[in-house]
C-alpha cells in the first residue's frame, strides 16, 4: 500500500513540475531576413505547421517546431517581384521545398538566463541537414520571442553564397538568415 501512495504521489508531483504547451499556429508568427554583401535586405514570413515545447521546473526542457516551407513570402518587394523571389527561394538554388516541404526545431535543453530569459539549445534541420544551434527564448506578455540566427551553407544552400563559391564581388548573399519568432502557446 505504501508503493502505490510514493507512486502516485511521486506521479502527481511530477505532473506539477511538468508543463506541456502546444503552439497556436494561427497566432504564431515567423519573420525571415536574408541580406546580400550590398546591404540589401529581402524579408517575409513563414509560417508554422505545429510545435509544442515542454517545461520542468519553469525551465524547457524538450520541444519540436515545424514550419511549412512552402509558405515562404516576400514581403518586401511589390507582388510581380515578390513572386519571382518566392519561386526562387524555394527552389534547388535555396530551399528545395518539393523535396524538403518542412524544416524543423528540436530543443534538447535550456539554461536559465535574466528577467526570466533562456538560453536554449536545438537541432535544426533544413533540407533533411541537422546542425545545432542555440537562441533566446524571450517571455513578452504572455507570449515567448525566439530569435535566431542560422548558416544556411551548413545545409546546402548555395545560391551565391561565399562559402562555395568565389569572386561574386556584390552579388555575394550573406550566409546568415535571422529568423524572429512570436510563439503563442495553450496548455
Amino acid at each position: 500500500m505504501k508503493k502505490k501512495i510514493l507512486l502516485v504521489l511521486l506521479a502527481t508531483v511530477t505532473a506539477i513540475s511538468a508543463q506541456d504547451y502546444t503552439l497556436n499556429t494561427a497566432k504564431s508568427s515567423i519573420k525571415w531576413t536574408g541580406e546580400e554583401l550590398t546591404t540589401k535586405q529581402h524579408y517575409g514570413s513563414l509560417a508554422f505547421e505545429s510545435g509544442a515545447i515542454e517545461f520542468k521546473d519553469g525551465v524547457p526542457v524538450s520541444g519540436s517546431f515545424v514550419v511549412d516551407m512552402t509558405t515562404i513570402v516576400n514581403q518586401d518587394l511589390p507582388a510581380e517581384y515578390a513572386k519571382n523571389l518566392e519561386g526562387h527561394l524555394k527552389s534547388d538554388d535555396f530551399f528545395s521545398v518539393v523535396k524538403f516541404p518542412s524544416a524543423k526545431l528540436n530543443i534538447t535543453g535550456a539554461t536559465a538566463a535574466a528577467k526570466g530569459a533562456f538560453k536554449v539549445d536545438g537541432q535544426l534541420v533544413i533540407k533533411g541537414i541537422s546542425h545545432p544551434v542555440r537562441f533566446d527564448l524571450i517571455p513578452e506578455n504572455g507570449n515567448w520571442i525566439a530569435n535566431l540566427s542560422f548558416d544556411r551553407s551548413k545545409y546546402e544552400v548555395r545560391f551565391r553564397s561565399g562559402t562555395f563559391f568565389q569572386n561574386l564581388g556584390d552579388k555575394l548573399i550573406l550566409d546568415d538568415i535571422v529568423l524572429e519568432t512570436k510563439l503563442v502557446f495553450s496548455e
